[in-house]
Parts: C-alpha cells; structure tokens; sequence
C-alpha cells in the first residue's frame, strides 16, 4: 500500500482522497504501482488547480459574462466534487467559493455600470431631444438643418435604452426633425413662389427697358429709367440661374440708352459753350452802346446786336442767368434813354408840366403875400400855418420845375 498526505492506494488497487468528511474514492488503479496511481490523480488535481487559476484570472481581466463563469465555476466544481483527483479538494472549493463571490460583485458593479450608462445615455437623449425641439422652430434653414444632421449622427452612436423610453425619446426627436423639414420646405417652397413672381415681373420690366434703349426722349425716358429701377429693386430676386441675366439685359438696356444721350448731351454741351462765347462777345459789343449819347444810333447798333443774338442758340443752363442779365441791362438803359427823349418833346406833356409849374408859382405867391399881411396884423398864428402850407408848395414846385427841365423847358 502507498500513501501521500492528501490521498493513498490501498491492496487492492483502490485509491482514495483524504477530505474533511474523511476519505472518498477517487477511483481504481491496477495498471502500474501505486506511486503510479497517485501521481496520476495527482495531476488530474494539478490540472484542475490550472483550470481554476485561468479561470480567476479570466474573471477579473476579461469581459466574461457572469452566465458564463457561473457555468464555468458549475462544471469544475462538478468536478471537485466528484472526487476524481488527490488534492486538497477543499481548498479548490474554497477558491471556486471566492471565485463566486467575485462574479457576483462584477455582476453588481456591471449592473451598476450599466445603469449609469444607461442614465448618461437616457440624459444625452434627452438632451438632443431638447435641442431638437428647439431647432425645430428655427428660421436659421441651413445652420439648424445642418445641426439636426448632426444630432442623428450622435444619437446613433449612443447606447439604446429600455424600448419603452427609447421609442418615447426617439418619437420626439423624430417629430422634431420632421417638423422643422416640413417648415423648411413650406418656407423654399413660398420662396421658389417669390423668386417666380419676381423673374415675370423683372421679364417684364427687362422688356421695357429693351424697347426704350432706342429713345431720343432723353428727359422723359431718363425719368422712366429711374423709376423702372425703383420698379426692379421692389420685384425681389428671382431665382438664382436667372436673376444675373436678367440683370445683364435691364443694365445693358439704360447703358444703351444713357450711352446715346451721353454722346448728345456731350456734344450739345460744346455747342452751348461756343454759343456762349458768342454772346459774351455780342454783350460786350451791346455794353459799348453805354451811355446813350446819339439815341438814334444807339437803337439801331442795338437792333442788329439783338438779331444776331437771337440766331444764336443756347448756352449752358449755369450761365444763361448772368448772360441774358447784362443783355437786358443795355436794353432797359436805351429804353429808359427813349422814355426820357419821348417826355421831352412831347408838346401835350411839356404844356401840362408848364401849366402845373405856373399854377404852382402863382399858389406861391398867393401864400407870401397872405403871409405878410397876417403878420402885419399880427396874426402870427395864422402866419405860421399859412408858411407850413407854403414850405410843401414850394416842395411841389421844385419837383414841376425839374420835370420841366426835361423838356427842354
């Protein structure tokens, strides 16, 4: 019979283990010697010490499932159990035991992971949702569209929660996304409406503008410009492949237009400057006619002066003013020239002005002498008022005497 402190082989081949509830068969032996027996149970022990070992250590470095290490810990410690090694059986019991233990606390803390995961995932979620719901109501189409986009990808790269608050959640976000592409949609929509509007009205306008580009109604059309201008500014743009050549064709007519009357008015405005060098030298021919001396003369200088003023066409609108004025300076100073020669030989005004003068003379002498004899009677008051009213008649007088003068008088 052979022995070993954990197990032993007796006469007839059996071999036993040695446990805390006393020794139990491990099996039978009649090929070799005892030794032999116990060193072959004694590696089935060894090998399930091996087994245990990767096991502990699979448990706490790998994700193994705790279903799957509990069937794991099951199968060997069917095999403790069954007595089929010599060993400390129950020292291996003991590290299954912990090892049990330790499958449980990761389950614990898997769970707990988990359910803080599942926290973090729910409040993420609800969080895009909450964006989501704000964007929805955005006018900001392309930024909040291209955000949205950016939720979808985010939310699919997070973890999925219980059906029930997963579907909730991703109702909402969906809802979201799908009403702010139907707001998008209305809103390109009426815009696309809008742009259309505003291309007719523009093909309109541009129609317009072509048929005038040819005009000579320089004041007129320029005014019709300006307010097809005004016209195109309130159509709004069309659409994009449009708007440029419609814009191309309006601009291109009033260049057409403005081009043309740039051109006439360019070349009227050389005519009006030698028009008005030539009136300059017309005025200072008619201002040499000052002072009227031979009034006969004068009109006549004056009268061809006019007529080849009056064959001259326009000048430039600035210094039409000042020339004309000092033409009509020199046409008042022979027509006053005229007046004043009319009055002096006018028989009928020269016999009222001589007949104003004498009644005057005779008024004033009237006045001296009805002077003198109230002072002679010494009636000085009388005498006062009676020169007052002599100082305004001989007032009169003077002024008739001067109008006389004008007559040769």
């Amino acid at each position: 019979m052979s022995s070993d402190p954990w197990g032993r082989v007796d006469e007839t081949g059996t071999v036993y283990v040695r446990t805390a509830d006393g020794e139990q068969i491990v099996g039978s032996w009649q090929a070799g010697s005892p030794e032999e027996a116990l060193a072959y149970f004694e590696r089935k022990y060894e090998g399930l010490v091996v087994e245990i070992g990767l096991l502990e250590r699979r448990v706490k470095t790998t994700d193994l499932s705790a279903k799957d290490a509990a069937a794991a810990i099951d199968h060997l410690r069917t095999q403790v159990d069954e007595h089929h090694a010599v060993g400390d059986l129950e020292a291996l019991r003991k590290r299954l035991d912990a090892l049990v233990g330790t499958v449980e606390s990761r389950r614990e803390e898997r769970k707990a992971q988990k359910a803080k995961q599942s926290d973090e995932a729910r409040q993420a979620k609800e969080k895009l949702v909450t964006e989501a719901e704000e964007l929805a109501v955005s006018e900001q189409w392309r930024s909040a569209g291209e955000r949205l986009r950016a939720l979808v990808d985010t939310w699919k790269g997070l973890p999925r929660l219980d059906r029930k608050t997963d579907d909730e959640l991703w109702h909402r976000f969906s809802h979201a996304r799908s009403a702010f592409s139907k707001r998008r949609k209305a809103h390109f929509a009426s815009l696309d409406a809008q742009r259309e509007d505003a291309r007719k009205a523009k093909e309109k306008l541009v129609a317009e503008a072509e048929s005038l580009s040819g005009s000579t109604d320089w004041g007129a059309t320029a005014a019709r410009y300006r307010d097809l201008m005004t016209e195109w500014k309130a159509a709004g743009r069309a659409q994009r492949e449009h708007e440029d050549d419609l814009w191309n064709r309006f601009r291109g007519a009033q260049d057409v237009f403005f081009q043309a009357r740039g051109e006439v008015f360019a070349e009227r405005d050389a005519e009006q400057q030698e028009n008005l060098t030539r009136k300059e030298e017309l005025v200072v021919e008619a201002e040499k006619l000052l002072p009227v001396t031979d009034l006969k003369a004068a009109r006549a200088a004056f009268r061809t002066v006019n007529e080849r003023w009056e064959a001259i066409g326009h000048v430039p609108r600035d210094a039409r003013p000042k020339i004309e004025g000092r033409m009509h300076a020199v046409e008042r100073a022979i027509q006053e020239a005229e007046e004043t020669e009319w009055r002096r030989t006018n028989p009928e005004a020269r016999a009222r002005a001589a007949g104003l003068t004498g009644q005057l003379q005779d008024a004033v002498d009237k006045l001296t002498k009805q002077i003198d004899t109230a002072r002679a009677a010494g009636n000085n008051a009388k005498a006062d008022k009676l020169a007052r009213e002599l100082e305004g008649r001989k007032a009169l007088l003077d002024q008739a005497l001067k109008g006389l003068e004008e007559f040769g008088g």
